[in-house]
């Protein structure tokens, strides 16, 4: 479970809205949901924002973690508004890997789990960690070709889900700005890293 746990800590905070996949995507006049960029929320402790590129902002956390920074995009429904995605892959210095956490609206089927896809590359499916209020999320190491494949393929990527009356469903992500967003991250993350523990406080 430390894998999952690396994650959890440096995304803390993060979730979408409580909300069924139904709600979420009725106003989408097409099966794949067409997302738009919406602002990311702050998690506690204030993040430091890195660098905003693109679609993708790159942020630091105040917390004593193996992955203290990410890079993350929320995404909202074009017509509702209503949150439907939110991304974060976070990179871990002392491995030199990534992991990542994916967020999504309630009513998933969870066997199913998420499939990331670009172009003609689709991830082996991952499987969803939790479930609460706010949605479904993966959280886990990411295979290490998959920030690559992301970097090299344009534009779009899409997060395919399946809803729980076996629907597929789609989610169009944005790829702009991913490759500045992430070269941001792992140097803040490996600055980071190498900076000394802040000294106690004198008794």
């Amino acid at each position: 479970m430390r894998s999952f746990s690396i994650l959890s800590r440096a995304v803390a905070g993060i979730a979408l809205a409580s909300l069924t996949l139904s709600s979420a995507l009725a106003a989408a006049p097409a099966p794949a949901a067409e997302a738009a960029p919406a602002a990311a929320p702050a998690p506690p402790g204030q993040p430091t924002v890195v660098r905003e590129s693109g679609d993708w902002v790159a942020r630091c956390f105040p917390v004593a973690t193996a992955s203290p920074c990410d890079m993350y995009q929320e995404l909202a429904d074009r017509e509702t508004k209503q949150k439907v995605l939110g991304i974060s892959i976070a990179f871990i210095p002392s491995s030199d890997r990534y992991a990542i956490q994916i967020s999504v609206p309630l009513g998933v089927a969870l066997a199913n789990g998420v499939v990331v896809s670009m172009g003609s590359y689709n991830s082996p499916a991952m499987k969803f960690r939790r479930c609460d209020r706010g949605g479904c999320y993966v959280e886990t190491l990411l295979d290490a070709t998959i920030p690559d494949k992301m970097a090299a393929s344009g534009n779009e990527g899409v997060i395919k889900i399946v809803a729980n009356n076996d629907k597929p469903f789609p989610i169009k992500f944005s790829l702009n700005g991913f490759s500045g967003a992430r070269e941001a991250m792992m140097e803040a993350a490996r600055q980071k890293a190498k900076a000394p523990a802040a000294a106690a406080p004198a008794k």
